[in-house]
């Protein structure tokens, strides 16, 4: 079996360094593979103290903030070591004047589901707050009137169609349109930041959930990302750009590797483990399957009325994918408030399978994906519907889509 996965390592110590506008390597991807398996880091057996850039940023480097009036771009994952918001903490520093807040999709509490416009009126004891996600998705003019310096803090996934990365690049060429500059404080890659896993985004597919010509599972941190974009110039202005960088961490680090405290990036992954599923089962979104939202395991459950949960389980171990089971699971979705207010299949009991990750250093996220959707298009053709304009953006390219219409071997459908 192919497994395309595309590891970069970030550190000096890193192996194998993959640019993302390439959509071909030196070296044969197997090569690539086995140098990686090779010299991979030991993993960590203890804890690694690490400082984010809003930490970093407080501790050590207020320079950057003195006399500044602010646009902090953020949500309720933009919270410091003790779990203190940033608003907040930025709000109590003398000579700084947080003017006004911008918040990504589902909100700046997180509270809303995926895909909901968000507009707010005035909130007690904060400035403005303007969402990102309702009628506009890039600061105005107006929007950032009085405003000489743009924040931004929000806790990522690692996963391309995460639109947090979107409204990243909308607020850097904003930024750059006013001569305003942009400081980036930097978080971990919550699934590690030494791997890159899945096909390159024709920009030709460019939307809202894929900005730019990286890999699904891209690798790295926000503030690594940032710097690509100015550098391939992704953007049609570039700011004036700054990284906070974070101290002690490790690209080979798991978030639960370090001592930093978990906080749900948005409604539908609660956990780590939902995050590394996440890039790989987000494809079911493009389907009529359920991919598990109203249920306490979106992500990790997938399945229809009409589909043989044991059946299926057993096609997928048959694969023998590395680091995983499938387990038979039947489940009814359910509207949850802030969550998912009308999941496919609302109130039907659906037959799928539960993903259970063994090892989630072998573990590949996209290869996952891939062949549960291979599976269950060949074993229910007649049931299955797919949104060919969804699958093409979650995919980066069309090319997924035909294979699957035209019909291909295992082999072939993991050529990405």
């Amino acid at each position: 079996m192919i497994h395309l996965i595309k590891i970069l390592l970030y550190s000096s110590a890193t192996l194998v360094s993959i640019n993302c506008q390439q959509t071909k390597t030196d070296m044969g991807i197997h090569q690539s593979q086995s140098i990686y398996f090779k010299n991979k880091p030991e993993p960590l057996t203890e804890k690694i103290k690490v400082l984010n850039g809003i930490d970093v940023l407080l501790e050590k480097k207020l320079h950057f903030i003195q006399s500044r009036k602010i646009a902090l771009v953020t949500n309720h994952s933009g919270v410091d070591k003790n779990l203190v918001p940033n608003y907040k903490r930025l709000m109590e520093v003398e000579d700084v004047e947080l003017k006004v807040i911008f918040s990504p999709e589902h909100g700046l509490f997180g509270e809303s589901e995926a895909g909901e416009k968000i507009n707010y009126t005035e909130l007690k004891e904060l400035p403005k707050v303007i969402s990102l996600y309702g009628g506009t998705r890039k600061p105005s003019a107006e929007m950032l009137d009085g405003v000489n310096l743009i924040i931004y803090d929000i806790q990522d996934i690692g996963a391309r169609f995460y639109t947090y990365i979107s409204t990243l690049g909308l607020v850097m060429e904003a930024g750059a349109e006013l001569g305003i500059p942009v400081l980036v404080l930097d978080r971990p890659n919550p699934i590690r930041g030494d791997i890159i896993e899945g096909p390159i985004l024709d920009i030709k597919y460019q939307s809202f959930v894929g900005q730019y010509p990286i890999a699904t599972r891209y690798g790295g941190t926000v503030g690594e990302l940032a710097k690509k974009i100015i550098k391939n110039k992704w953007i049609t202005s570039l700011p004036e750009l700054e990284i906070i960088k974070m101290e002690g961490w490790q690209p080979n680090a798991w978030f639960d590797q370090t001592d930093l405290p978990w906080v749900a990036p948005s409604p539908n992954i609660p956990d780590l483990k939902t995050a590394i599923i996440y890039p790989g089962m987000c494809l079911f979104e493009g389907t009529n399957v359920s991919e598990g939202r109203g249920t306490p395991n979106p992500f990790k459950w997938i399945g229809a009325p009409w589909i043989d949960g044991k059946k299926l389980s057993q096609t997928l171990n048959n694969f023998k994918l590395p680091g995983v089971v499938f387990v038979p699971k039947s489940f009814i979705p359910v509207e949850i408030p802030g969550k998912s207010e009308n999941p496919k299949f609302k109130n039907q009991k659906c037959h799928g399978i539960e993903v259970w990750i063994t090892d989630r250093d072998q573990y590949k996220s996209i290869d996952v994906g891939v062949l549960t959707l291979f599976s269950i298009y060949n074993m229910y053709p007649n049931d299955i519907k797919i949104r060919e304009s969804g699958l093409n953006r979650l995919w980066g390219s069309s090319e997924l889509y035909k294979k699957l219409i035209r019909g291909v071997t295992v082999d072939d459908i993991l050529k990405y």
